[in-house]
């Protein structure tokens, strides 16, 4: 049996990834963030285990959270290893 971490969708830990650093490079802890969200830290805990379907809306509760803003783009699977 496969664990959760290898069920993970390759995009969704990528995003969750790109949170985590944002989140270390400005010295934002998961409590602050819980803060800022109106959360606990729990929940907190749970959206960045890569382990649930981060929906859109909570990805853009977590961006907005965060000050942050998201950037999209979508490329051909070809050119992701280049």
């Amino acid at each position: 049996m496969a664990s959760r971490r290898e069920d993970t969708s390759p995009f969704a830990q990528e995003v969750v990834d790109e949170i985590t650093w944002y989140m270390r490079e400005h010295k934002i802890t998961r409590a602050d963030l819980a803060a800022s969200m109106g959360v606990s830290a729990g929940r907190v805990s749970q959206i960045l285990s890569g382990d649930e379907n981060l929906t859109l809306r909570t990805l853009g509760a977590v961006v907005t959270a965060l000050g942050a803003r998201l950037d999209f783009t979508l490329s051909d699977a070809e050119e992701q290893g280049t």
